[in-house]
């Protein structure tokens, strides 16, 4: 369990009796990460009650908390949710990457999803001024942990990122994480190691082998996530290898809520 050290606001109040000095405690800023080898459900498409014997909730930030579990609070923290990208364009559209001519740069896999300009120090600060109220906002509202997804985002930036840039932005936001006592996952990209993050979120680590590297840099307090269209294959051999250890499911790719056409969700 990993807790942020109390901060000590030391004042020194002149009496004319004592002239000691006063140390007023701030408040202890603690965060927890998820309990290890919980069960987990992933529930990005959609809020739904989770199933008995689930521990862990990963949401949507716009959505509410999973009440009486552990819970994650899903942020796009490199890149746009669609639905924001008028928002972003309106009131910061410098803190987005433009292609040559009039466009944006966007995920190639998520076309409309638009990348963040995290390429200086005055840009990445600005970013994770934006996002570390976001992450407030789920503190506020009663989760335990954010997962700020696409570290991997400069891969996919046509060079215009480095991996350093993502590194530097990735720790204001474990920083701004912390601060509002929330826990901070990794999202994918093992070969970031150092990050000092405080548990992983791993996407189809069995399909492409990265399952060993998340649990080198977690030990137990990886959360694997398989998906129906890679088949079945890779998810059973990840229950074989390591279904005793750490928390794996198997769910759509969509991951629907329980009720939608399209919904599956498997544990071990």
């Amino acid at each position: 369990m990993r807790r942020a050290a109390a901060l000590l606001l030391i004042t020194a109040v002149v009496s004319g009796c004592t002239g000691r000095a006063v140390v007023e405690p701030m408040p202890t800023v603690v965060w927890e990460p998820p309990p290890a080898d919980g069960r987990f459900d992933y529930q990005l498409g959609g809020a739904y009650p989770p199933a008995s014997g689930v521990a862990i909730v990963d949401r949507d930030r716009t959505a509410q908390p999973a009440p009486g579990v552990y819970s994650i609070c899903y942020v796009n923290a490199f890149q746009t949710q669609p639905a924001e990208n008028a928002w972003w364009s309106a009131n910061h559209d410098d803190l987005l990457l433009r292609t040559k001519g009039d466009g944006y740069l966007t995920d190639p896999d998520w076309p409309d999803e638009r990348i963040l300009d995290i390429s200086t120090d005055t840009k990445r600060a600005a970013v994770a001024g934006i996002v570390g109220q976001w992450f407030a906002g789920c503190a506020e509202r009663g989760f335990r942990a954010v997962e700020p997804d696409n570290l991997d985002s400069y891969t996919r930036s046509n060079g215009r990122l480095r991996q350093s840039d993502a590194v530097a932005y990735a720790r204001l936001l474990k920083a701004r994480a912390h601060a509002a006592g929330l826990a901070v996952a990794q999202k994918n990209a093992p070969d970031l190691a150092g990050l000092g993050f405080d548990f992983a979120i791993a996407e189809e680590c069995a399909v492409y082998d990265e399952c060993d590297a998340y649990r080198k840099l977690y030990g137990d307090q990886v959360y694997e996530i398989e998906y129906t269209d890679n088949g079945l294959t890779a998810y059973r051999e990840a229950c074989r290898a390591g279904g005793d250890r750490i928390s794996i499911i198997l769910r759509d790719r969509d991951v629907v809520p329980v009720a939608a056409v399209g919904y599956h969700y498997e544990y071990c």
